[in-house]
C-alpha cells in the first residue's frame, strides 16, 4: 500500500530540487568570493601571477554554461533521437571522404597505436563535425563557472587548475575557446586529458589540437591506447535476444564469453549465429527491453573513458561501422517520449519515498537510479530493464 502523503511530499521535494539545481551558481555562493579563494589556492599550487592576472581578472559566471550542463543530450534525448541526430548520411559521406583523403596519416597512426582509422574519424565527426565546431566559450570562464557550481565542483576544479598549468607552460593561449564544458580542439580533450595524452605528432615542438591533424590523431590514439584499446577488435554488434531472456544479465556489470551468450539464445540481428571469437562481451539495452540490444566488447568500454555515455559510445561505434560500408541498425525504431529533468527528479523522489534508494535526486538516471527502477519493476511484474520512461513515471504515481 502506497502512502499518499509520502508521494505528495516526494513530488514537492522533486520540484524544490529542480528549482535549486537550476539556480545560477552565484546565487548559491558568492562567485567573486569563491574566485578570490581559488586564486590563492592556484598560486599555492605553482600557477604564476602572470597567468592568474591574465586569466582570472574581470571574470563573471556564465549562466549559459550552467543551462547547458543541466540538459546534456545524453540525458535529455531518447536513444533513437540521439542516434539520428549524431549519424546522418551527410556525415557518413564526409567521413568516408576524409578517411580516404588522410589515409597515409591514418595508416601511420594505426601502425603506432593500433587504433583503426575509422574510429578516429568517427570521434572527429561526433565531437566537432570534423573540426567545424571546436567551441565558442572562453575556456577559463566556463571552467570557473562549473568549478564554482556545486554539482561537479571537484571534477571541474581539477580541470581548471590543469588548464592554468598548461597555459602557464605556454602550451595553449590564455584566450583559448572551448566547449561549454571546457573540451578543447578537434577531438575535444579536457585539460587533464590534454596534459596527460596530447602528442606532438608533426614534430614542430607543439601539441596543437586545433590546426595540426597529426597532433590531433596521434593524441587521440595515444589516449585510446593508454586507456586499453584492443587492436584488431571492434566495439560491439547489434543482436537479438529471446523474449523470455533474463534481463538481470544486461548491463556492463556482467561479462560473458561470446559462446556463453550464444548458449543463452543471443544471435546476430540478422538471425545468424554469433561469431566464434575468443572474446568477452556485455549485453546492453540502452532504450529498454523494447529497443535494440548490443553485445559490446572491451573497446566499447574504452570509448566510455572518452565520454561516459552509452548513447555516445554506440554512436561512435556505429558511425565507425558506417564509414566502412556496414549497414544501418536493423532494430525497428519506435517513438518514445523523452523524459525531462523534472520528470526524472520525480521518478527518483518517488522511488526514494517507496524505499528504493537512489540517493539524492539529481535528475540524471545513473546506475543507482536504474538499479532502483529494476527493483521496482521486479516487484510489480514488469520487464526489469531499469529503463526510466514516461510510462514508468505513470506507474510510480
Amino acid at each position: 500500500m502506497i502512502d499518499k502523503k509520502r508521494f505528495l511530499k516526494a513530488g514537492a521535494l522533486a520540484g524544490a530540487l529542480l528549482f535549486s539545481s537550476m539556480l545560477p551558481a552565484h546565487s548559491q555562493e558568492d562567485y567573486q568570493s569563491w574566485l578570490k579563494n581559488f586564486r590563492q589556492t592556484a598560486a599555492q599550487q605553482g600557477i604564476s601571477q602572470k597567468t592568474l592576472d591574465a586569466t582570472l581578472k574581470g571574470l563573471t559566471p556564465n549562466k549559459r554554461v550552467l543551462e547547458l550542463d543541466r540538459r546534456q543530450p545524453e540525458f535529455s534525448l531518447t536513444f533513437w533521437k540521439y542516434l539520428n541526430n549524431s549519424i546522418s548520411e551527410k556525415r557518413i559521406k564526409r567521413g568516408r571522404d576524409l578517411l580516404k583523403k588522410h589515409a597515409a596519416l591514418f595508416n601511420k597512426v594505426h601502425a603506432k597505436y593500433g587504433v583503426q582509422p575509422r574510429f578516429l574519424v568517427a570521434f572527429w565527426g561526433l565531437e566537432t563535425n570534423f573540426g567545424d565546431y571546436t567551441g565558442v566559450f572562453p575556456l577559463i570562464q566556463s571552467l570557473t563557472t562549473l568549478a564554482h557550481d556545486e554539482r561537479r565542483r571537484e571534477f571541474f576544479t581539477k580541470q581548471l587548475i590543469t588548464a592554468l598549468e598548461v597555459m602557464d607552460r605556454g602550451d595553449i593561449p590564455y584566450d583559448v575557446k572551448a566547449s561549454w564544458a571546457g573540451a578543447m580542439g578537434y577531438c575535444q580533450f579536457m585539460p587533464t586529458t590534454y596534459k596527460a595524452y596530447a602528442v606532438d605528432g608533426d614534430g614542430d615542438g607543439k601539441r596543437d589540437m586545433w590546426n595540426s591533424l597529426p597532433d590531433v590523431f596521434y593524441s587521440a590514439s595515444n589516449f585510446l591506447s593508454e586507456s586499453g584499446w584492443q587492436p584488431g577488435e571492434t566495439w560491439g554488434r547489434e543482436v537479438k535476444i529471446p523474449k523470455s531472456f533474463n534481463l538481470d544479465l544486461t548491463g556492463l556489470g556482467t561479462k560473458k564469453h561470446i559462446s556463453e551468450w550464444a548458449r543463452l539464445g543471443i544471435v546476430n540481428i540478422d538471425g545468424n549465429s554469433l561469431p566464434k571469437a575468443d572474446i568477452k562481451a556485455s549485453l546492453i539495452i540502452p532504450a529498454g527491453y523494447k529497443g535494440p540490444a548490443f553485445l559490446v566488447y572491451e573497446n566499447f568500454r574504452t570509448i566510455l573513458d572518452w565520454n561516459r555515455s552509452n548513447f555516445y559510445a554506440i554512436a561512435v561505434g556505429h558511425l565507425a561501422d558506417r564509414l566502412v560500408w556496414k549497414g544501418p541498425l536493423q532494430s525497428p525504431q519506435y517513438k518514445e517520449t523523452p523524459l525531462s529533468r523534472a520528470q526524472t527528479l520525480k521518478i527518483q523522489a518517488r522511488l526514494n519515498a517507496m524505499g528504493y534508494s537512489v540517493g539524492k535526486p539529481d535528475g540524471i538516471a545513473g546506475s543507482r537510479t536504474r538499479k532502483a527502477i529494476k527493483a521496482f519493476q521486479k516487484k510489480h511484474g514488469i520487464p526489469a530493464d531499469g529503463h526510466p520512461s514516461v510510462e514508468l513515471l505513470g506507474l510510480l504515481k
